[in-house]
């Protein structure tokens, strides 16, 4: 008897966004690259779901009510989180942009934001991710 092949899953990667169609354009764009996504219309919503499983990677949005981008980042570093951030947003500003920075992110994009940069910043982080992960003791 032959043993299955163990497949690796494809990435998932997560799309915070007040915007429902940046999310949905979003999704169809990370879908068309072959990845797996799933969208959240606010920060509460995606720590509601991570509260069962974690993306490999998420984009998220500064500029969104009730919880912006700033507070899901500063949530993601109290938890210890190491999964890899690309930041968007239609609004920068030097304070915008230097506040980002200070938290753990791996890309800071400007909506509209090029397909072809975002989906080069999700492979960047998920090779760091990867490789990160894999550096760590056991």
């Amino acid at each position: 008897m032959v043993a299955p092949i163990m497949t690796k899953p494809r990435p998932l990667i997560a799309v915070v966004d007040d915007e429902e169609s940046v999310r949905i354009a979003l999704q169809r764009l990370i879908r068309s690259a072959g990845l797996d996504v799933i969208t959240f219309p606010s920060g509460t919503e995606f720590f509601e779901y991570t509260q069962c499983a974690a993306p490999d990677c998420i984009v998220l949005d500064l500029h969104m009510p009730n919880m912006s981008g700033f507070d899901v980042q500063a949530r993601l570093s109290e938890r210890g989180s190491r999964v890899p951030v690309i930041v968007i947003t239609g609004h920068d500003t030097e304070e915008t942009s230097a506040r980002a920075r200070a938290g753990d992110m791996s890309a800071y994009l400007l909506k509209p934001v090029d397909e072809r940069v975002l989906l080069g910043a999700i492979a960047n982080a998920l090779d760091a991710g990867a490789n990160s992960a894999g550096a760590q003791p056991e």
